[in-house]
This record gives structure tokens, C-alpha cells and sequence, in this order.
């Protein structure tokens, strides 16, 4: 069974810096492209980045601008997300799951507040 259990989210001041978790399981970890999505309240679920096997980056135009970094870790199959300089409208759930496949985990929510 796929599972994937997001976790690293909270509050955090405009500005201020995040780092999000998945820890998946029940398929080979290392041969899946992974992502990160998110959704924010009344908005269709955006991609945010994606990470292949060989560790190949790329992200949305919006989040190109380095504030946003994905990465892995095969050995302890986990995805990483790191939000930095985050801005009030980052504010969202945050999800990963394998390129091209729709499950998705419980999710993490950020919120980006003053």
C-alpha cells in the first residue's frame, strides 16, 4: 500500500522559512519522480516542484525564483521541500505524490501570517 505522511508545516511570519517532509512508502522510492503541490482555500491544487530519480529539479514559473527548493533522500525515502522568504500568499496545503499519479498524502498546511 502507498503511503505517503506529510509533515514540517505551521505558522510562520512573512519572511521566514519552512521545511516540509514526506516520508513515503509501499513502492521502490528511488525509481519515482516525486512532487510537491499545494491548494489553497477556493483554488485548484497547483504544482509547486518536481524531483526525478536522477535528481533532476524543476518548478513552477511562479517559484523559479530560488525561494523554493526541492530535494531526496533515497536512503530514508523522503522528499524534501524547502520554503524560504515565504509570502502571505504561500499560505496553502501542501502535498507530495509521485509524478503522474494522483494519491496524494494527508498533506501539511502553511500558513504565512503577520
Amino acid at each position: 500500500e502507498v503511503q505517503l505522511v506529510e509533515s514540517g508545516g505551521g505558522l510562520v511570519q512573512p519572511g521566514g522559512s519552512l521545511r516540509l517532509s514526506c516520508a513515503a512508502s509501499g513502492f521502490t522510492f528511488s525509481t519515482f519522480a516525486m512532487e510537491w503541490v499545494r491548494q489553497s482555500p477556493a483554488k485548484e491544487v497547483e504544482w509547486v516542484a518536481t524531483i526525478t530519480e536522477d535528481d533532476i529539479t524543476t518548478y513552477h514559473p511562479a517559484h523559479g525564483d530560488g525561494r523554493f527548493t526541492i530535494s531526496r533522500d533515497n536512503s530514508k525515502n523522503t522528499v524534501y521541500l524547502q520554503l524560504n522568504s515565504l509570502k502571505t500568499e504561500d499560505t496553502a496545503m501542501y502535498f507530495c505524490k509521485r509524478a503522474g499519479y494522483p494519491q496524494r498524502g494527508q498533506g501539511t498546511q502553511v500558513t504565512v501570517s503577520s
